[in-house]
């Protein structure tokens, strides 16, 4: 079926830049281990690993610096950096939720429109625990219940299947080209997070959810 136009049932939300701002932390933490590894690692840089598995945004690092490194020495770094990530997010709380993310989830629940946590990040829980919004979600799929990362659609079918919503009702919140193509595989509309001239393959861009409501949702969906 054609997603143009149908109804919205459910919304996927990517977690990292869309509803907290835990994006700097991640930042942080592997510009610590570029500078540990000797070489400079800029926000520009970091731009390339949003919505990219841990793995993998290893590798773009190490790519940035020009280093080689074996299997075993990248596990550790990567387990390095997320320690550091954990220690990072382990004070954060409510004021961390971005603008108009909190009053967004409210009206969606509302208005009986499910709600589904389709994020990459391992760290999930402590995250949604510390800021406070776990009881906003009627599912949760997180990097643990996931083997595949964004482009691939895994944790958005697999978050549409957990309320049981089929994928053409389904909308997604991304500020990530990956996860705004994750969503395009699932056969899901997508509203992008951020810059229209970055996410060009979202259905819509908003600059933070502050701009969305239930009307202005319904009212982009019968457009797109």
């Amino acid at each position: 079926m054609n997603p143009t136009n149908s109804p919205i049932h459910a919304c996927l939300f990517d977690l990292d830049g869309v509803l907290v701002d835990t994006a700097k932390y991640h930042f942080l933490a592997w510009k610590r281990l570029a500078d540990e590894l000797g070489f400079e690692f800029t926000e520009k840089d970091n731009e390339r690993l949003k919505g990219v598995s841990r793995m993998a945004s290893l590798d773009i690092l190490l790519e940035v610096g020009n280093v080689q490194l074996d299997d075993a020495t990248k596990i550790a770094l990567a387990e390095k950096k997320n320690n550091w990530y954990v220690d990072y997010i382990s004070s954060m709380d409510e004021s961390e939720i971005l603008p108009g993310s909190l009053s967004f989830l409210k009206e969606l629940k509302e208005h009986g429109i499910k709600v589904a946590l389709g994020s990459a990040s391992k760290n999930a829980m402590k995250i949604l625990n510390n800021a406070n919004i776990v009881p906003y979600f009627d599912a949760i799929i997180d990097g643990t219940k996931t083997s595949n990362a964004k482009p691939d659609p895994e944790v958005f079918l697999l978050g549409a299947e957990a309320v049981n919503v089929s994928p053409e009702h389904c909308i997604v919140f991304e500020d990530a080209e990956a996860g705004i193509e994750a969503a395009t595989n699932a056969g899901m509309r997508s509203i992008g997070i951020g810059s229209a001239g970055t996410l060009t393959q979202a259905n819509y861009v908003v600059t933070s959810l502050a701009d969305m409501s239930v009307e202005k949702l319904q009212r982009i969906m019968t457009q797109h």
